[in-house]
């Protein structure tokens, strides 16, 4: 999952990228508002995190031009004022939930899947498709109640898809999703990917649980 992270306090900014690379994500950085607005209309982020006290442009002026420009992207505001004014304006602004500072970093990790998994229309936590459930909370995927065990990229790219699961999704948009900016995107390790994926959920050859749709990129299979 991709995020970005709009903070102008150094410290705060290195420690959140430090803690969600961490946990598998993929991260992005701004520490102004101008920089966020254009990251947030220029790229595709699967969430973001933004500081309403940002120079430039505040995060509240962030949300509402982002919104305005039709960017769709699940927004979590950090906040170190405790007013329940100010946590209003930014809801109403466009936000989806808001963190007071300080906060525990559990909490936000939280809250950050908990938004990525309505942005999906999942509200549970644990998401079935057919025999196979994927658990955002432990990060594992069973299939027919017996864990799997894949690689951390392995994972990334199951759970993007069960959480786009009507979506057709390409090569570029998976890459985008699990690595940073710099990865190659004309490496063939997507492919690499989705075939172990293919031999642990369907050792049979039966399940077929991934489809290839050609020139166009992956989907689960409808008839799970």
């Amino acid at each position: 999952m991709r995020l970005l992270i709009a903070e102008d306090d150094s410290r705060l900014l290195t420690q959140l990228d430090a803690l969600l690379q961490q946990n598998g994500y993929s991260v992005d950085l701004a520490d102004n508002g101008n920089n966020a607005l254009y990251q947030l209309q220029e790229y595709n982020y699967d969430l973001a995190v933004i500081d309403i006290g940002l120079p430039g442009i505040d995060g509240f002026d962030v949300i509402r031009k982002a919104r305005q420009n039709d960017v769709r992207t699940p927004v979590l505001i950090l906040t170190a004022r405790d007013r329940w004014q100010e946590k209003v304006e930014g809801l109403d602004a466009g936000a989806d939930d808001y963190l007071t500072k300080p906060f525990h970093n559990e909490e936000l990790l939280a809250r950050v899947k908990a938004l990525i998994r309505r942005a999906s229309g999942q509200a549970n936590p644990s998401i079935q498709f057919g025999p196979v459930c994927l658990d955002t909370v432990a990060e594992e995927i069973t299939l027919n109640d017996v864990r799997l065990d894949l690689t951390a990229y392995e994972y990334k790219v199951m759970e993007y898809l069960m959480l786009n699961p009507q979506k057709i999704v390409s090569k570029t948009e998976l890459t985008e999703h699990i690595y940073d900016q710099d990865f190659d995107l004309d490496s063939n390790v997507i492919e690499v990917f989705v075939g172990r994926l293919r031999k642990k959920l369907d050792p049979d050859g039966t399940l077929k649980p991934i489809e290839t749709l050609r020139g166009r990129g992956y989907r689960l299979n409808r008839e799970l």
